[in-house]
Protein backbone atom coordinates (compact mmCIF):
# COMPACT_ATOMS: atom_id res chain seq x y z
CA UNK A 1 0.00 0.00 0.00
CA UNK A 2 1.12 3.33 -0.92
CA UNK A 3 1.14 6.10 2.09
CA UNK A 4 2.59 9.74 1.61
CA UNK A 5 1.45 13.28 2.42
CA UNK A 6 0.53 16.38 0.85
CA UNK A 7 3.50 18.32 0.95
CA UNK A 8 3.24 22.32 0.48
CA UNK A 9 6.93 23.22 -0.21
CA UNK A 10 8.73 24.05 -3.30
CA UNK A 11 10.15 20.34 -3.28
CA UNK A 12 7.91 17.78 -2.71
CA UNK A 13 10.00 15.22 -3.72
CA UNK A 14 12.79 16.03 -1.10
CA UNK A 15 10.10 15.96 1.59
CA UNK A 16 8.40 12.81 0.53
CA UNK A 17 11.73 11.40 0.69
CA UNK A 18 12.62 12.64 4.01
CA UNK A 19 9.55 11.54 5.68
CA UNK A 20 9.29 8.23 3.82
CA UNK A 21 6.75 8.63 2.24
CA UNK A 22 5.81 6.37 -1.24
CA UNK A 23 3.59 9.50 -2.66
CA UNK A 24 3.75 12.81 -3.05
CA UNK A 25 1.04 15.15 -3.35
CA UNK A 26 0.93 18.56 -4.58
CA UNK A 27 -0.50 21.98 -5.99
CA UNK A 28 0.78 23.19 -9.29
CA UNK A 29 0.62 26.55 -8.38
CA UNK A 30 -1.90 28.79 -6.20
CA UNK A 31 -4.85 26.71 -5.11
CA UNK A 32 -6.82 29.58 -4.49
CA UNK A 33 -5.82 30.84 -7.69
CA UNK A 34 -7.67 30.81 -11.48
CA UNK A 35 -3.60 30.98 -13.24
CA UNK A 36 -3.01 28.01 -15.04
CA UNK A 37 -0.54 24.98 -13.79
CA UNK A 38 3.16 25.92 -12.92
CA UNK A 39 5.29 22.57 -13.10
CA UNK A 40 7.84 22.76 -10.35
CA UNK A 41 11.47 23.59 -12.23
CA UNK A 42 9.51 23.98 -15.47
CA UNK A 43 10.65 20.68 -17.35
CA UNK A 44 7.88 18.33 -17.35
CA UNK A 45 10.09 14.99 -18.02
CA UNK A 46 12.87 15.79 -15.66
CA UNK A 47 10.14 16.09 -12.88
CA UNK A 48 8.59 13.06 -14.33
CA UNK A 49 12.42 11.21 -14.42
CA UNK A 50 13.09 12.49 -10.84
CA UNK A 51 9.96 10.85 -9.07
CA UNK A 52 10.04 7.49 -10.75
CA UNK A 53 13.99 7.06 -9.94
CA UNK A 54 13.20 8.13 -6.64
CA UNK A 55 9.70 5.38 -6.60
CA UNK A 56 7.67 8.16 -5.33
CA UNK A 57 4.11 8.84 -6.89
CA UNK A 58 2.41 12.00 -7.97
CA UNK A 59 -0.66 12.84 -6.87
CA UNK A 60 -1.71 16.48 -8.20
CA UNK A 61 -5.13 18.02 -6.43
CA UNK A 62 -6.64 20.72 -8.57
CA UNK A 63 -7.01 24.18 -7.42
CA UNK A 64 -10.40 24.80 -4.73
CA UNK A 65 -11.53 27.64 -6.95
CA UNK A 66 -12.49 24.94 -9.44
CA UNK A 67 -16.65 24.51 -9.59
CA UNK A 68 -17.74 22.65 -12.27
CA UNK A 69 -21.22 22.43 -11.13
CA UNK A 70 -21.77 26.07 -11.05
CA UNK A 71 -24.93 27.72 -12.18
CA UNK A 72 -22.83 30.91 -12.66
CA UNK A 73 -20.82 31.01 -16.15
CA UNK A 74 -18.05 32.81 -14.83
CA UNK A 75 -17.16 30.59 -12.50
CA UNK A 76 -18.39 27.41 -14.59
CA UNK A 77 -16.29 27.94 -17.71
CA UNK A 78 -13.24 29.15 -16.25
CA UNK A 79 -13.83 26.17 -14.11
CA UNK A 80 -13.91 23.77 -16.46
CA UNK A 81 -10.77 25.29 -18.82
CA UNK A 82 -8.58 25.14 -15.47
CA UNK A 83 -9.92 21.97 -14.91
CA UNK A 84 -8.40 21.14 -18.38
CA UNK A 85 -5.07 22.46 -17.95
CA UNK A 86 -4.74 20.74 -14.66
CA UNK A 87 -5.18 17.22 -16.03
CA UNK A 88 -2.66 17.74 -19.42
CA UNK A 89 0.05 19.21 -16.53
CA UNK A 90 -0.66 16.11 -14.03
CA UNK A 91 -0.70 13.78 -16.88
CA UNK A 92 2.91 15.83 -18.47
CA UNK A 93 4.89 14.74 -15.39
CA UNK A 94 3.22 11.02 -14.58
CA UNK A 95 0.61 11.77 -11.90
CA UNK A 96 -1.50 8.71 -11.30
CA UNK A 97 -4.47 11.17 -10.64
CA UNK A 98 -6.00 14.72 -10.14
CA UNK A 99 -8.33 15.25 -7.83
CA UNK A 100 -10.75 17.81 -7.57
CA UNK A 101 -13.55 18.52 -5.06
CA UNK A 102 -17.08 18.31 -6.33
CA UNK A 103 -18.32 21.86 -5.98
CA UNK A 104 -21.48 23.25 -5.42
CA UNK A 105 -24.54 24.85 -6.46
CA UNK A 106 -26.22 27.91 -4.05
CA UNK A 107 -28.63 27.52 -1.83
CA UNK A 108 -31.17 28.31 -4.11
CA UNK A 109 -29.55 25.84 -6.73
CA UNK A 110 -31.23 22.86 -8.24
CA UNK A 111 -28.93 20.21 -7.14
CA UNK A 112 -29.53 18.14 -10.63
CA UNK A 113 -27.81 21.41 -12.60
CA UNK A 114 -25.07 21.23 -10.73
CA UNK A 115 -25.19 17.18 -11.91
CA UNK A 116 -26.02 18.13 -15.56
CA UNK A 117 -23.21 20.75 -15.27
CA UNK A 118 -20.81 17.70 -14.10
CA UNK A 119 -22.24 15.89 -16.98
CA UNK A 120 -21.23 18.28 -19.43
CA UNK A 121 -17.56 18.78 -18.12
CA UNK A 122 -16.81 14.82 -18.34
CA UNK A 123 -18.49 14.61 -21.53
CA UNK A 124 -16.26 17.68 -22.72
CA UNK A 125 -12.90 17.51 -21.11
CA UNK A 126 -9.91 15.21 -21.72
CA UNK A 127 -8.77 13.04 -19.48
CA UNK A 128 -5.72 11.76 -19.98
CA UNK A 129 -5.01 10.56 -16.50
CA UNK A 130 -7.88 9.29 -13.57
CA UNK A 131 -10.02 12.52 -12.43
CA UNK A 132 -10.55 11.54 -8.92
CA UNK A 133 -14.05 13.71 -7.38
CA UNK A 134 -13.51 14.16 -3.70
CA UNK A 135 -16.13 14.13 -1.17
CA UNK A 136 -16.41 17.49 0.74
CA UNK A 137 -17.44 18.39 4.55
CA UNK A 138 -19.92 21.06 4.40
CA UNK A 139 -22.21 23.26 2.42
CA UNK A 140 -26.07 23.03 2.00
CA UNK A 141 -25.40 22.50 -1.64
CA UNK A 142 -22.59 20.62 -1.98
CA UNK A 143 -22.32 18.17 -4.74
CA UNK A 144 -20.57 15.23 -3.07
CA UNK A 145 -21.14 15.99 0.81
CA UNK A 146 -23.63 13.38 1.73
CA UNK A 147 -23.71 9.98 0.63
CA UNK A 148 -27.56 10.61 -1.07
CA UNK A 149 -25.54 13.52 -2.82
CA UNK A 150 -22.57 11.66 -3.92
CA UNK A 151 -24.97 9.02 -5.21
CA UNK A 152 -27.40 11.46 -7.14
CA UNK A 153 -23.69 12.73 -8.63
CA UNK A 154 -22.23 9.84 -9.38
CA UNK A 155 -25.95 8.37 -11.29
CA UNK A 156 -24.63 11.22 -13.83
CA UNK A 157 -21.02 11.21 -13.48
CA UNK A 158 -20.70 7.27 -14.23
CA UNK A 159 -23.12 7.35 -17.19
CA UNK A 160 -21.20 10.42 -18.91
CA UNK A 161 -17.79 8.19 -18.10
CA UNK A 162 -18.86 5.55 -19.81
CA UNK A 163 -19.72 3.70 -16.73
CA UNK A 164 -16.26 1.02 -16.95
CA UNK A 165 -14.27 2.62 -14.21
CA UNK A 166 -11.25 1.97 -16.24
CA UNK A 167 -7.88 3.24 -18.43
CA UNK A 168 -6.65 6.85 -18.45
CA UNK A 169 -9.77 9.03 -18.36
CA UNK A 170 -11.66 7.12 -15.73
CA UNK A 171 -13.41 9.01 -13.46
CA UNK A 172 -12.76 7.65 -9.94
CA UNK A 173 -13.29 8.74 -5.77
CA UNK A 174 -11.34 9.87 -3.60
CA UNK A 175 -12.57 9.45 0.31
CA UNK A 176 -11.49 12.08 2.67
CA UNK A 177 -12.05 11.10 6.14
CA UNK A 178 -12.25 14.04 7.74
CA UNK A 179 -14.99 15.74 5.72
CA UNK A 180 -16.66 12.28 5.90
CA UNK A 181 -16.63 12.82 9.59
CA UNK A 182 -17.91 16.53 9.53
CA UNK A 183 -20.47 16.08 6.92
CA UNK A 184 -22.08 13.33 9.19
CA UNK A 185 -21.08 10.03 7.48
CA UNK A 186 -20.14 7.22 9.97
CA UNK A 187 -16.53 5.77 9.03
CA UNK A 188 -17.63 2.43 10.52
CA UNK A 189 -18.93 1.47 7.28
CA UNK A 190 -18.36 4.42 4.80
CA UNK A 191 -16.44 2.00 3.11
CA UNK A 192 -18.71 -0.31 1.76
CA UNK A 193 -21.64 2.53 1.79
CA UNK A 194 -19.45 4.53 -1.08
CA UNK A 195 -18.49 1.81 -2.98
CA UNK A 196 -21.96 0.51 -3.57
CA UNK A 197 -22.23 4.36 -4.88
CA UNK A 198 -19.55 4.40 -7.15
CA UNK A 199 -17.88 0.90 -7.34
CA UNK A 200 -14.25 1.98 -6.11
CA UNK A 201 -12.01 4.10 -3.73
CA UNK A 202 -9.24 5.03 -5.84
CA UNK A 203 -7.82 7.34 -2.92
CA UNK A 204 -8.35 8.05 0.64
CA UNK A 205 -6.88 11.51 2.32
CA UNK A 206 -6.55 10.20 5.85
CA UNK A 207 -6.88 12.90 8.57
CA UNK A 208 -8.33 13.36 11.50
CA UNK A 209 -10.63 16.46 12.33
CA UNK A 210 -10.29 19.27 14.99
CA UNK A 211 -14.13 19.40 14.68
CA UNK A 212 -17.04 17.14 16.17
CA UNK A 213 -19.17 14.40 13.70
CA UNK A 214 -21.59 16.49 11.21
CA UNK A 215 -19.98 19.82 12.66
CA UNK A 216 -19.79 20.23 8.93
CA UNK A 217 -16.14 22.14 8.96
CA UNK A 218 -13.15 21.69 7.17
CA UNK A 219 -10.26 21.36 9.58
CA UNK A 220 -7.90 18.64 9.57
CA UNK A 221 -6.19 17.52 12.58
CA UNK A 222 -3.04 15.09 13.06
CA UNK A 223 -3.86 11.55 14.51
CA UNK A 224 -3.21 11.67 18.32
CA UNK A 225 -4.75 15.30 17.82
CA UNK A 226 -8.55 15.09 16.65
CA UNK A 227 -11.98 13.77 17.52
CA UNK A 228 -11.71 10.73 15.33
CA UNK A 229 -10.43 7.65 17.01
CA UNK A 230 -7.30 6.66 15.30
CA UNK A 231 -7.81 2.96 14.76
CA UNK A 232 -11.05 3.63 13.16
CA UNK A 233 -9.24 5.88 10.95
CA UNK A 234 -6.84 3.06 10.51
CA UNK A 235 -9.90 0.73 9.59
CA UNK A 236 -10.52 3.00 6.84
CA UNK A 237 -7.37 2.83 5.11
CA UNK A 238 -7.45 -1.08 5.39
CA UNK A 239 -11.03 -1.42 4.26
CA UNK A 240 -10.75 0.71 1.23
CA UNK A 241 -7.28 -0.93 0.31
CA UNK A 242 -6.22 2.20 -1.89
CA UNK A 243 -3.21 4.96 -1.79
CA UNK A 244 -3.87 6.85 0.71
CA UNK A 245 -2.23 10.58 1.47
CA UNK A 246 -2.36 12.23 5.04
CA UNK A 247 -3.40 15.94 4.81
CA UNK A 248 -2.55 16.49 8.54
CA UNK A 249 -0.93 19.21 10.07
CA UNK A 250 3.33 19.83 9.00
CA UNK A 251 4.43 19.50 12.53
CA UNK A 252 3.06 15.80 12.45
CA UNK A 253 2.58 14.93 9.39
CA UNK A 254 5.82 12.57 9.22
CA UNK A 255 4.59 10.91 12.10
CA UNK A 256 1.16 10.75 11.03
CA UNK A 257 2.78 8.75 7.66
CA UNK A 258 5.21 6.30 9.64
CA UNK A 259 2.06 5.37 12.16
CA UNK A 260 0.34 4.04 9.30
CA UNK A 261 2.82 2.67 7.56
CA UNK A 262 3.86 0.57 10.66
CA UNK A 263 0.33 -0.51 10.81
CA UNK A 264 -0.81 -1.90 7.14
Amino acid sequence: MRIGGHFHSDNPLQDAIESGARLAQFFLGDPQGWKGPAIPGGDPGALRDAYAAADVDIYIHAPYVINVASTNNRIRIPSRKLLDQQLKAAAAIGAKGLIVHGGHVTADGDPATGVANWVKAIEQIERPLPLLIENTAGGNGAMARSLEAIARLWDGIDAAAGGDGTGNGAVGFCLDTCHANSAGIELADAVDRVKAITGRIDLVHCNNSRDEFGSGADRHANFDAGTIDPQLLLDVVRSAGAPVVCETPEAGLAADIAWLQART
